[in-house]
């Protein structure tokens, strides 16, 4: 875990991006949308990581790119440092790069096999107009590989040469190049073996307390998410459904669907755990018809007819939680559902 001082760094309100759904081969028509994120808010303070969990299409992703103004958001605003950045076009837009940077889930499609690791992690360097000695600039390159624990001596090798965890750590120090304050990190280690993982995290950790980075982790691992954030919010089809320190969600989860999220975490010895799997009956809806009120309802096992008729907001469900479900877990139905170690914490 870090140390934050509490001060908003980026503000999230009311975000929102659709993409059109069209028909028609010549001249086409806008039939519908798919609700990728709709109408989520939510704060990042300065220094701290947070965590953003769901299962895949509920708009982790996408949030991640509208951060980094990757993506154009369809309406809503994203405060970074008190200006509002979800507009930004052109030159003012470049020079928001400076200050967010992104890690991307795939270490092989994100990197160009034309070119050389040096010339890739040089690129932001190109691009801003840094370090335009060339001398200079293979200095700075080889420092960042040092940095990231990269044999600077492979200077102008290319990614095919490299393994998956090398890679992404080639991202990352492509990624920390400029200094920035906010790294948002997507999935960085799903496609990496377990044992390369934990190198992964560790150095995302130690250039975080180095840098004074403010850490945005995108995963569906549970157990790797527990271990880097401070907070963590849980989304489902494009909504934040829950949001709290990282100890208070893993002990006592208020939302059904985290509830149900982390009782699918395995457990190193099942037969002693007490530990009821919570499945979930039927598919994920489809994020371009999502269901009325509460998107959880149609799954959900504690639905009543109020779920389906009215949306519950994000309300404080005590110790820093909030949470959007009307008839939130209770303290018995953690115990019951959720591994030892995790019951164990919620009867503390």
């Amino acid at each position: 875990m870090t140390v934050s001082d509490g001060t908003p760094l980026i503000e999230v309100r009311n975000l929102i991006k659709h993409f059109p759904i069209k028909r028609g081969v010549v001249i086409q028509h806008k039939v519908g949308a798919v609700k990728a994120v709709d109408d989520i808010s939510f704060d990042v303070a300065r220094g701290e990581t947070l965590g953003i969990v769901g299962e895949t299409g509920c708009g982790k992703s996408t949030t991640a790119r509208l951060l980094c103004r990757l993506l154009d958001p369809s309406s809503g605003t994203i405060i970074f440092e008190g200006e509002d950045i979800a507009q930004r076009k052109g030159d003012d837009l470049k020079a928001l790069r400076r200050e967010m940077q992104m890690i991307f889930q795939d270490p092989y499609s994100s990197l160009n096999p034309r070119k050389s690791v040096g010339s890739i992690i040089a690129d932001p360097f190109v691009i801003h107009g840094l370090h335009k000695n060339e001398g200079e600039r293979k200095k700075r390159v080889q420092q960042l590989m040092d940095r990231v624990g990269l044999n600077p001596e492979h200077y102008n090798r290319y990614p095919h040469e490299f393994s998956g965890g090398q890679r992404q750590r080639i991202g990352v120090a492509r990624a920390i190049a400029l200094e920035p304050k906010v790294l948002v990190a997507d999935e960085p280690v799903s496609a990496l073996d377990v044992s390369i993982q934990a190198q992964v995290l560790n150095l995302l950790r130690a250039l975080q307390r180095e840098m004074g980075l403010t850490l945005i982790f995108i995963a569906h691992d549970l157990s790797v998410v527990r271990h880097m954030c401070d907070r963590v919010a849980v989304m489902y089809l494009g909504k934040v459904v829950e949001l709290a320190p990282s100890q208070a969600l893993y002990s006592y989860p208020r939302h059904p669907y985290t509830g149900a999220l982390l009782s699918a975490v395995p457990v190193p010895d099942p037969t002693t755990a007490r530990h009821q799997r919570q499945l979930l009956t039927g598919d994920v809806p489809s994020p371009a018809n999502p269901p009325s009120a509460c998107r959880f309802h149609t799954r959900c096992p504690k639905a009543q007819e109020l779920c389906s008729k009215d949306e519950p907001p994000l309300e404080d469900k005590g110790g820093a939680t909030v949470a959007a479900c009307h008839y939130p877990l209770s303290r018995e139905e953690v115990a019951k559902n959720l591994p030892m170690a995790l019951s164990a914490a919620a009867e503390a």
